[in-house]
């Protein structure tokens, strides 16, 4: 892989707006090749992905990150239910001119790039999973420390480590720390996501959970190629709840990191950004 020597990073790059239905959806985007978009997790905004992350992705792909719907520095109104979320990305997509895309999701925005994906197939090459779970319901779930963790408004830095690393490592803890330095770097920071528009996410999760788009079963019979990368400690959402669905994804490759928890990537973002490199190049014709 090459190395990432840009001006333009992930760090500074520009803010713009996509003008979408009477909204505006807040985007950034970064390098060149195959347009890549990424969508976010439970209050997240543009500044949570971590920056080498996006550089090293964007080495080989164009990478845009947004901001849904009403979150963030969006405007309009917040989705509150899945399909709404996924049309964030469509509507994304039509008003950059672009047809096919490779999409991925980390946590909630995993939920969203299955909805977005087994909604719109015709417009997804490829997914990529990171830290989240198939949709329908799921028999391993979220553990309490996690939901305890994730609605402190003003949460620190211990905080997340115990949101996106493993506690019990001192190597995560250092990842942890490393990421964390290089997410604050920025100087232009974008708004974070409001608690009052908190409660749009429960709606989606709830709706996820129902899968009343038949999104479980449609995913056993797609033709797209789909990663999942998760760290052995998934504290939100467990690898286990894909390993259940073993030989019923025909297309699915799952990846599991040790000594890891909710944001492998973010812990490792060389490794992450190698092997979705590799399954991409791999499937490419697919």
């Amino acid at each position: 892989m090459q190395s990432v020597t840009a001006t333009v990073n992930a760090t500074n790059v520009s803010t713009l707006f996509a003008t979408a239905n009477g909204k505006n959806i807040a985007y950034r985007s970064l390098g060149e090749g195959t347009p890549f978009i990424l969508c976010q997790r439970f209050r997240g905004n543009l500044d949570d992905w971590d920056p080498l992350f996006l550089d090293l992705l964007a080495v080989n792909y164009q990478v845009i990150i947004f901001n849904y719907s009403g979150m963030g520095s969006s405007t309009g109104e917040p989705n509150s239910d899945m399909k709404s979320f996924a049309q964030d990305v469509i509507d994304l997509a039509d008003y950059l001119s672009i047809d096919r895309f490779l999409l991925g999701g980390w946590s909630l925005g995993g939920w969203v790039a299955q909805i977005a994906t087994t909604s719109f197939p015709s417009r997804v090459q490829q997914l990529v999973l990171i830290g989240t779970k198939p949709p329908g319901q799921v028999t391993h779930p979220v553990e309490e420390i996690f939901l305890k963790t994730a609605y402190i408004e003003d949460y620190t830095f211990e905080h997340e480590i115990i949101l996106f690393f493993e506690p019990i490592s001192e190597r995560s803890k250092q990842a942890a720390w490393a990421s964390h330095q290089r997410i604050n770097a920025r100087t232009d920071r974008d708004p974070k996501v409001k608690p009052e528009v908190w409660q749009y996410y429960g709606m989606g999760a709830e709706d996820y959970s129902k899968d009343p788009y038949d999104a479980r079963r449609k995913l056993t019979e797609t033709n797209i190629p789909i990663l999942v990368i998760s760290g052995d400690h998934e504290v939100c959402f467990p690898p286990e709840n894909w390993f259940e669905l073993n030989r019923q994804l025909p297309t699915t490759q799952v990846v599991v990191m040790p000594r890891a928890g909710h944001g492998p990537h973010h812990q490792h973002p060389e490794m992450t950004t190698r092997y979705i490199h590799a399954f991409i190049e791999e499937h490419a014709n697919a």
